[in-house]
């Protein structure tokens, strides 16, 4: 089984591999830092969490506050 990713591209200033995601289990918490920008974000996590789940649920949150403000822009 071929291994998941670990870094990966930033969201904000679109730098390839800058992307770090640390899981901290005593606290159950995840998070994503870009190396770069210094952007981050932060999710809860479980014992089944990866990193590539972190940077996915930081990715599905700009692209849910991008609609936001799209759908404010239209009205």
């Amino acid at each position: 089984m071929d291994k998941l990713d670990t870094v990966f591209c930033c969201p904000f200033c679109n730098h390839g591999s800058s992307v770090e995601c640390r899981i901290d289990m005593k606290n159950l918490i995840g998070e994503a830092t870009c190396g770069i920008c210094q952007e981050n974000f932060s999710t809860t996590v479980t014992a089944l969490t990866e990193p590539i789940d972190i940077y996915s649920e930081w990715i599905d949150e700009c692209e849910r506050v991008n609609n936001l403000e799209e759908d404010a822009d239209a009205a």
